[in-house]
């Protein structure tokens, strides 16, 4: 194959790998697909993807095809939480970072002694690795920003030695580095605007019901519960990001409820029942008419998280799958954070007694396949009551609900 011809080759290559990044929307499956490809891109046995935070580079995810093979396993991804370089000229990393310079070295063993980075190696030490060929490639947004880093590791040749990388390809490189670059501010800027969407659905909610002193924290459990319910249930990530935004609003129709009934200590009346009962019919009633399927599921929840699943519930009396699944979801967690927290008609039970009471109402108040999800993850219930909060795929962590606002 001639010069030209492997480098229309690899244009190609790198055009489909920015047509697929483009299309990736969920921030970890990027970055592993930006590691992925750069690597069988430029064919190294090994890559490290940094992200820039403030004055540091965050280690985000590593690949090595040898150490995965030496253990018996693939060369599955290894993610970080946490661990930080400093950005500073000394490392590498740190190097290209702050200078926005391709590196690519032929030895890291072999660093003149006058270059202002260093090579450190403690892992290959740990690991019993060998690191020789390595390329470094800023990863650059559209404003110029650096907004991570791609370290590459010991290109292989067609006989499987390790070579240098290639520096005919460094511009390609650099442009797969700035294709990832421009995929993963995008990603950001979507989890910025959800998160924006969320907070403002929250601080709704809270308004409406903030005669209630729990209400905040009462609706992030309870949606979270939702969540977590709803994924053992096998929700795919889109249908359970959307419950994820709605269960928050199943009681907004509560603005019509008069405090001496909401926040009344004894028992309610037939007629002040009945008005209570209100809330669920008003809440669709006030979600109705929306185009969006996020408010569409959100009313929907607000009328049916009262009905049973013997048909004993309201407002409508509806039972079994004639009740959405969100619907039947969102009434269990309802339940179970009110059986679980302080009301002003009632102490917090133990978890033991709430665990019962949801057992016991398995086919009468909810639907069994809903309690028996719910049972399987009961291990991540004293997280959620303690922001502590489970990982739910689908979901990133910034996006399950946390501290109260």
């Amino acid at each position: 194959m001639s010069r030209m011809e492997n480098l229309e080759q690899h244009l190609a290559q790198l055009n489909a790998i920015g047509i697929a990044l483009s299309c990736e929307r969920d921030l970890k499956s990027l970055l592993e697909k930006i590691l992925t490809e750069a690597r069988s891109f430029t064919r190294a046995e090994a890559g490290t993807l940094y992200l820039a935070e403030e004055d540091a580079l965050r280690f985000v995810v590593s690949q090595n095809d040898v150490l995965s093979n030496s253990a018996g396993g693939d060369s599955a991804s290894v993610w970080f939480d946490g661990e930080q370089l400093p950005l500073s000229k000394q490392s590498m990393a740190g190097y290209v970072g702050l200078t926005g310079e391709v590196l690519n070295l032929e030895d890291a063993y072999r660093i003149p002694p006058a270059a202002p980075y260093r090579f450190n190696p403690d892992f290959d030490r740990q690991n019993d690795y060998r690191t020789q060929s390595m390329m470094l490639v800023p990863m650059r947004a559209a404003d110029e920003r650096i907004v991570g880093v791609l370290q590459l590791i010991n290109a292989r040749g067609n006989g499987g030695d390790v070579i240098a990388f290639d520096s005919r390809y460094e511009d390609l490189v650099m442009s797969l580095a700035s294709q990832a670059a421009v995929a993963v501010c995008n990603v950001r800027l979507t989890e910025e605007l959800k998160r924006a969407y969320l907070d403002t659905i929250l601080r709704l909610a809270v308004a409406v019901e903030y005669r209630d002193d729990d209400t905040a924290e009462h609706i992030r459990r309870m949606a979270n519960y939702s969540v977590l319910i709803a994924d053992e249930l096998g929700f795919p990530p889109e249908r359970l990001e959307m419950l994820h935004y709605a269960a928050p609003m199943h009681d907004i129709g509560k603005v019509s409820i008069p405090d001496a009934i909401l926040l009344k200590t004894g028992g309610l009346t037939d007629a002040e029942y009945d008005e209570m009962k209100r809330h669920t019919e008003i809440g669709a009633q006030i979600l109705a008419g929306s185009q969006s399927p996020v408010v569409q599921m959100s009313a929907e929840v607000a009328l049916t998280h009262h009905e049973k699943f013997d048909g004993t519930g309201y407002p409508g009396g509806l039972s079994g799958q004639r009740i959405p699944l969100e619907g039947r979801v969102v009434a269990l967690a309802d339940v179970f954070d009110a059986l679980s927290s302080v009301r002003c008609y009632k102490p917090a039970f133990p978890l033991e007694k709430c665990v019962d009471i949801i057992r016991n109402e398995r086919g009468r108040h909810f639907d069994p396949l809903v309690v028996d999800a719910f049972l399987r993850r009961l291990d991540d219930v004293p997280k959620i009551r303690e922001n502590r909060l489970p990982q739910v795929p689908g979901l990133s962590g910034s996006e399950v609900l946390g501290n109260p606002v």
